[in-house]
């Protein structure tokens, strides 16, 4: 009797797994992650306009400038600035770094702020009620694309 079957040995999932889609490239490329850090793209120029207060608050924040040399992996370099002539800047944009525990200290400071802003706003909606108008306090969205046919 012969086996008309295929081996087992011979067949191997990259020969049987779909080709893979031409996707767009990053606009900005991504840094390599390090431990403890996150990354973050600050202003530095708008239409080859200097955006000097953008950049200092950042830095005054605790954001750092990432040295090119640390960062091979990025190959786009645009030196627009003498100022950041070793750093990496690609389209007006900076590549900074901070540590992890800052970046979440100021997400929890802007969410706790955001949070207060929705409250005040509730608070305001729903004080001035007519009972002959009813008000109702729904916080829902929906995103649709396109008109369905």
């Amino acid at each position: 009797m012969a086996e008309n079957r295929i081996k087992r040995e011979t067949t191997t999932r990259s020969k049987t797994a779909r080709k893979k889609a031409w996707q767009r490239a990053e606009v900005l490329p991504s840094p390599n992650p390090q431990p403890g850090y996150v990354f973050r793209w600050i202003r530095v120029s708008t239409n080859g306009v200097v955006d000097a207060t953008n950049v200092a608050s950042k830095l005054r924040e605790g954001w750092e400038a990432v040295k090119a040399k640390d960062h091979p992996e990025i190959d786009i370099v645009d030196v627009e600035h003498e100022r950041f002539k070793d750093n990496v800047v690609v389209g007006g944009l900076l590549l900074c770094k901070a540590p992890q525990e800052l970046a979440d200290e100021r997400n929890e400071f802007y969410n706790h702020q955001a949070a207060n802003q929705m409250e005040s706003v509730d608070n305001s909606f729903m004080r001035d009620n007519d009972p002959r108008m009813p008000l109702f306090n729904e916080k829902k969205s929906q995103v649709t694309f396109g008109n369905g046919t």
